[in-house]
């Protein structure tokens, strides 16, 4: 079985200073049906992307001169849509958290079994979704807006939009928490719950990733990030997305 999509064969840059692990994992991916192209610093991946688009890129923290974070921080201000997947020494929490917070959709840690890293990239993939143009196109005649604070949650376009019309993009899993919520409201979602309705079972739902991102959220729809009124803490149980009330309401 290959992972090629709907679109045709995923794309798949992986960047690392180490060119064993560059061959190792390059062709690990392209025999299940992956194109991969290895980039050993984050020159030689603007060099990548410049020539041709990814799908998604698997970003090793420790690089030289210009290490993941950096690398990632860029990524997320030029391409805010594309999948990241880092990869951070055993046991560097501080790694994975930092990783998440600058937007990152997965982490894995070395030394790592192959198999489960082709399961995250799979799982960060799907959660992207397709980019074909018939894909779109479908997904336009579905629109559906949903408010969240001082945004607006496009499904269709896997964005925010403001007050002003300007869309803000979404990392993949930002966008599948939103969804989420936006499907359940006025509901307290449990960690476990929300990682199953995200579509991202891999993840530990006593770890950090959940709060991290939905810190992230925060910043991007509240207006008092620090006193949230939109999706609130629950004690001991989740979150809850509360839907702000129209004047009718309120």
């Amino acid at each position: 079985m290959n992972d090629a999509g709907a679109g045709g064969y995923r794309q798949i840059i992986v960047v690392d200073d180490e060119s064993g692990l560059r061959e190792m994992v390059g062709e690990y991916l392209s025999n299940h049906g992956f194109i991969v192209r290895a980039a050993e610093n984050g020159a030689a991946l603007d060099a990548l992307l410049a020539d041709r688009a990814a799908d998604l890129v698997l970003l090793d923290v420790n690089l030289g001169a210009e290490d993941g974070f950096a690398i990632a921080r860029r990524l997320r201000a030029s391409r805010p849509t594309l999948p990241i997947v880092m990869l951070t020494a055993m046991g560097e929490v501080v790694d994975r958290v930092v990783g998440l917070e600058l937007g990152a959709d997965d982490y894995i840690t070395k030394p790592f079994d192959l198999r489960e890293l082709r399961a995250r990239i799979r799982t960060v993939l799907r959660r992207a979704g397709p980019s074909t143009p018939a894909a779109t196109s479908r997904k336009s005649r579905e629109r559906e807006l949903v408010s969240f604070g001082l945004k607006t949650l496009d499904l269709s376009k896997r964005c925010l939009i403001d007050a002003e019309g300007q869309e803000e993009k979404l990392t993949a899993m930002e966008f599948e928490l939103l969804r989420a919520f936006a499907r359940n409201p006025n509901r307290v979602l449990s960690r476990d719950q929300l990682l199953d309705l995200a579509h991202q079972r891999s993840m530990d739902p006593f770890d950090r990733s959940i709060d991290i991102r939905i810190t992230r959220i925060r910043r991007k729809i509240e207006a008092q990030p620090d006193k949230p009124e939109i999706i609130k803490t629950v004690r001991g149980s989740g979150y809850i997305f509360l839907p702000p009330k129209s004047g009718a309401e309120q």
